[in-house]
């Protein structure tokens, strides 16, 4: 244990000392907890460094270093420790994202000599449930994608991917990383979609799951099929298979500005509790 205020890299044997600080914020951290206890904190394995900050005798915070740098339970002090870190070991992800209040601060922080990003996200809701629609009747052709239809999938993900983002996922290797990531998500039965004529019209995925909660992403509709209620329908599918196989809560978070995809997600039962930040290079 350390007694002084600092930061370092975490090694397998602070797992349960990581995962104590995890639960605390069970909604908010899905995707890092989801991370951790299929990976543990083994840096190859988890895809990137877990930092932790230490004060008056022990671990208190968090920061996953990957492909994006996420604050975990990070107050005021510790994200100016991991900020500092962040600076001295240079600007190795694609994205920082996590609580509004630590993001922002560790953006203004690493800022001027991180900066400028491509684009900041500085208020995206986010929103739970953990129970099925009462005002929206699920889609009852979404189903899981079946691993021999990713070729069926992989385009449709593409395109949401370059949408949301702004930038194909299959520039710099090609794609190897996202297809991986999505091949993933199929072979665990997260990946959900509504096919018709061997095209798909809606899909989403569970991207991350724990015990607790997990976390929808990927909402997309064909550019046709829109406007005809398909993102809602087939969110109250997908929310169900969710509660039934996954975990008692689910969560997700939206672009503020994205108004339809919120009322949307607000008549298929989700209700905002907070909000995350992104900021994308």
């Amino acid at each position: 244990m350390l007694t002084q205020t600092t930061t370092r890299v975490l090694e397998p044997s602070d797992l349960d000392a990581a995962l104590a600080i995890l639960e605390r914020e069970p909604v908010e951290n899905a995707f890092v907890t989801s991370r951790v206890q299929v990976a543990g904190l083994d840096p190859w394995r988890l895809g990137g460094e877990m930092w932790g900050y230490y004060a008056g005798g022990g671990l208190r915070s968090l920061c996953y270093a990957g492909a994006n740098l996420v604050p975990v339970c990070a107050g005021p002090d510790a994200v100016r420790a991991f900020a500092d870190r962040a600076r001295r070991t240079g600007r190795r992800c694609s994205s920082i994202v996590g609580p509004a209040e630590a993001t922002g601060l560790l953006w203004r922080l690493l800022e001027p000599s991180w900066g400028p990003a491509r684009e900041v996200r500085a208020h995206q809701p986010l929103m739970v449930t953990d129970r099925s629609s009462t005002e929206v009747r699920p889609d009852p052709l979404v189903r899981r994608i079946r691993k021999d239809e990713m070729d069926l999938i992989m385009p449709a993900c593409v395109a949401m991917f370059t949408e949301e983002v702004g930038v194909s996922p299959l520039a710099g290797d090609g794609g190897l990383l996202y297809q991986a990531r999505v091949a993933e998500l199929v072979g665990s039965g997260r990946s959900f979609a509504r096919v018709e004529d061997g095209k798909v019209v809606f899909k989403a995925e569970i991207g991350a799951a724990t015990a607790s909660a997990c976390q929808i992403q990927g909402v997309w509709v064909a550019p046709e099929f829109r406007g005809r209620g398909h993102s809602e329908t087939g969110m109250a599918a997908v929310v169900d298979f969710a509660l039934r196989d996954v975990a008692p809560v689910v969560s997700l978070y939206v672009n503020d500005y994205n108004a339809a995809a919120r009322a949307a997600y607000r008549r298929v039962g989700f209700r905002e509790v907070g909000a995350f930040m992104s900021v994308l290079f």
